[in-house]
């Protein structure tokens, strides 16, 4: 022994156990990115946004410029992801969640906001009228959230909302606890585990 200390590395980077991929979704505008982020900086997990990689990798078909939206290429956007997360330890956001494969994740956190909150964010990003008004629509319906709970067992699919810094710390941690939990449990089952997802509705 040479008495320096050994080197201590993060419990969540070091484990044995495949770590989980996690999904954050929900209507434009409600938080998602930066919620993926903070998520990321507290658990070690890379962020992986589906937007970013489509422009990087050109998964476009055209553009639809009624809708002022560009037409996605499912199946090639699907190929590079199915790469990108094939060894686990991602936390990926997008605002749809239906075309990716049931077997990709072991948590879906579908961030919601209020009226309020999504039209002035939604504003401030320069969205014409109706896409706004589309885009409000399918939060007060709760588009996204129907779409998870019809794509994936139901215990691993649950509400956040990300409006405040308060809000974001404490989903971050969270997800840390969860992941440490699974970890220390080396069952996979323990990721699906919701008793850190209990919403204060």
């Amino acid at each position: 022994m040479d008495g320096t200390r050994p080197h201590r590395t993060n419990p969540l980077l070091r484990a044995s156990l495949k770590r989980p991929n996690i999904l954050i979704t929900g209507t434009p505008g409600t938080g998602k990115t930066t919620t993926a982020r903070y998520i990321a900086g507290a658990t070690g997990l890379e962020h992986v946004s589906v937007g970013d990689v489509a422009k990087e990798k050109e998964c476009f078909e055209g553009r639809d410029v009624e809708l002022d939206t560009n037409i996605l290429d499912e199946e090639k956007l699907l190929d590079h992801l199915e790469i990108i997360l094939a060894d686990g330890g991602k936390v990926v956001d997008y605002h749809s969640c239906e075309l990716f494969p049931e077997r990709w994740f072991d948590l879906i956190l579908v961030v919601r906001a209020t009226n309020a909150v999504l039209f002035d964010r939604l504003s401030a990003r320069g969205y014409s009228t109706r896409k706004r008004e589309e885009n409000l629509e399918c939060e007060i319906m709760q588009v996204v959230l129907d779409e998870a709970l019809e794509s994936y067992e139901k215990e691993i699919v649950h509400e956040i909302t990300s409006e405040t810094e308060d809000d974001l710390q404490e989903n971050a941690q969270r997800v840390k606890d969860w992941l440490i939990a699974g970890i220390e449990s080396k069952r996979r089952r323990a990721w699906k585990n919701d008793r850190y997802f209990k919403l204060r509705c």
